[in-house]
């Protein structure tokens, strides 16, 4: 099952700013999550984190940033919620 990869637009505008190899480095591995979104399967540094009652995903990019994210398997969708450097992820969020 394939899902579609949807990106919030705080996300989105995060990405944008970085320089372009980083862009493009965040991109294709956001890509990787049509394929399986899920910890253990597939690539990537996945984890799965419960916050505030809720299943919420993250995943490890190049040990230099963190997309935040949630499955929607009824809808066949990934929503990215938030990238953000590593750094700024441990201290706003801390260690989930």
């Amino acid at each position: 099952m394939g899902y579609k990869v949807l990106i919030a637009r705080d996300a989105q505008e995060f990405v944008n700013s970085l320089p372009i190899k980083s862009q493009n480095i965040v991109k294709e591995n956001l890509k990787k999550l049509r394929n399986n979104p899920y910890p253990g399967k597939g690539s990537g540094d996945k984890e799965k984190l419960i916050y505030q009652g809720k299943s919420l995903y993250r995943l490890h990019i190049v040990r230099s940033f963190t997309a935040f994210y949630m499955i929607y398997d009824d809808e066949g969708v990934v929503k990215i919620l938030r990238v953000m450097t590593i750094d700024a992820a441990h201290k706003r969020y801390g260690r989930l």
